[in-house]
């Protein structure tokens, strides 16, 4: 049996499919609700069509992700990553603190611009920013490799910081399967051995809105 491993970068993932829906409906906005405890298998399942093999078992899929510790917000988000998302089969889930951001700077005088300057808004402009995902997919896409935990990788992300990564473990000859959203990551898709589009069949993880009581 061909061992398949899942790496999903989560805000990537769903901030990406949220944009493509938003556009593909005319809206400037709109949430598309994944079924995040059954990706791991649907991705295993899709990864092992697009290169026709059927002998193959799902043997897990790690899930990269943050939150802003300071709103409540991002702790409910922490507390249902930590005790729904990883209670799932073969769910592994790394939720990482977001840093604060600095403000950015008048590029005149140099001065940081605290608050929005309209003159409507001035809400203070408190911004987090997500860093070392990249660094931790691309750690656990080697050291499972090394450890012989898997037989293809199936990725998920746009970011080409894992381009290097991913040459590297295909030199070492394992084979790397990006799920993209093209024409979105098409270096990253390119480096890989193969690929598939993942919006293309976004209805069959689309989950179903909850029933209101």
């Amino acid at each position: 049996m061909n061992r398949i491993r899942i790496f999903v970068d989560y805000w990537n993932f769903q901030l990406t499919m949220n944009k493509r829906e938003a556009s593909e409906r005319g809206k400037i906005d709109y949430r598309f609700e994944v079924d995040w405890l059954g990706l791991g298998p649907w991705l295993a399942r899709k990864a092992c069509e697009r290169i026709q093999i059927t002998d193959y078992s799902f043997d897990g899929i790690n899930i990269y992700t943050s939150y802003n510790p300071t709103t409540q917000e991002g702790k409910k988000f922490n507390q249902w990553a930590k005790n729904i998302l990883s209670k799932g089969t073969g769910v592994s889930v790394e939720c990482i603190e977001r840093k604060p951001k600095n403000y950015p700077e008048c590029p005149i005088c140099h001065r940081e611009i605290r608050n929005c300057p309209h003159g409507d808004c001035g809400a203070e402009m408190n911004r987090t920013i997500e860093k070392g995902v990249d660094t931790l997919i691309a750690t656990d896409m080697i050291r499972l490799a090394w450890e012989d935990a898997y037989d293809f990788a199936v990725l998920s992300t746009m970011d080409r910081d894992l381009i290097p990564a991913v040459k590297f473990l295909k030199q070492k000859g394992r084979k790397i399967i990006h799920a993209g959203f093209p024409p979105l990551g098409t270096d990253l898709a390119a480096a890989c051995w193969a690929s598939f589009d993942v919006y293309r069949s976004r209805k069959e993880i689309n989950r179903p809105p909850k029933k209101k009581t």
